[in-house]
């Protein structure tokens, strides 16, 4: 399984064999958690659009954003696509795609619709094909990312492209440095990794187009975003609140020591607020499917 760490490597940085408390998506399933996606979505906006404008997303056409989460890609395809355009969107937490389908209609989006859909289990993708199947933070959160690549390409219907955003997490950092980003860095790596998640997926994603019979990318796309410690680091520490449960299972940290870090952190960005905080790089990368012949 790609992206798995090997036993010995898990084992020595961890204290406990105990599976986090959550199912494959670490990050959880709360409120708190839905409306950290939806401020994360609203960052990577202009980079989500300028990738389906490179694509000449156009009206009329028919979209799925696997993985759809909140739904704020949703709006950009449908904004894209018009009325007579179609976007679906793919997941398996049912209630996160209930709240998005609401927050879309209620925008006039009606061209939106959702599905509840496993997107790591072997079964078809309903609806397929598509012009445009979408996927943002998808690869980094499931097992077998290939595989479930190939399905995704799978679904993309003759002439139309499959589009990929995913996480490198290596580079987050704060200049001048802080010990507290340095311990969030290894809680949340550590439990990622321990979980079996690939922290460098978006640096992967030609290896992983390979590895699905896609063949190299047409394009890719890399954005960066470097914020004052005052205003970025308000998503580092819901990062490290939503992980702390599963960073607790896989003995990286305590539950107290989480609480410590948190008021600690909260220092750091009063008192070195104009510290240069260094987001994740956000890797874009898209293949067209040849047209079928007449």
């Amino acid at each position: 399984m790609r992206g798995r760490a090997p036993a010995r490597t898990i084992s020595a940085m961890t204290s406990t064999t105990t599976a986090p408390p959550h199912d494959g998506y670490v990050l959880g399933h709360t409120q708190e958690e839905y409306e950290r996606l939806r401020a994360q979505a609203r960052v990577w906006e202009a980079a989500t659009a300028r990738v389906l404008d490179r694509i000449e997303l156009g009206r009329g056409a028919r979209c799925l954003d696997a993985g759809c989460g909140p739904g704020e890609t949703m709006r950009l395809m449908a904004q894209r696509v018009g009325p007579a355009g179609t976007v679906v969107g793919a997941d398996r937490d049912v209630a996160i795609g209930a709240q998005a389908i609401g927050m879309l209609h209620a925008a006039g989006h009606h061209q939106c619709a959702f599905e509840p859909v496993d997107l790591d289990a072997d079964a078809p993708i309903p609806g397929a094909p598509y012009d445009v199947v979408y996927a943002r933070l998808l690869l980094f959160h499931v097992d077998e990312p290939a595989a479930v690549l190939r399905r995704l390409w799978e679904a993309v219907a003759p002439g139309g492209h499959v589009v990929i955003h995913d996480y490198d997490l290596h580079c987050i950092d704060v200049l001048p440095a802080l010990a507290t980003v340095d311990e969030c860095k290894r809680v949340v790596l550590g439990a990622f990794t321990a979980a079996g998640r690939d922290v460098g997926t978006g640096h992967a994603l030609p290896l992983l187009f390979a590895q699905a019979g896609l063949g190299a990318p047409d394009g890719t796309d890399v954005a960066g975003r470097l914020d004052p410690l005052r205003d970025g680091g308000r998503m580092l520490a819901a990062v490290h609140r939503s992980l702390l449960p599963a960073a607790v299972a896989f003995g990286l940290t305590t539950p107290e020591a989480g609480e410590r870090w948190q008021a600690d952190f909260e220092s750091d960005m009063h008192e070195h607020g104009d510290h240069a905080l260094l987001w994740p790089l956000l890797v874009g990368a898209w293949k067209r499917k040849p047209a079928e012949r007449a």
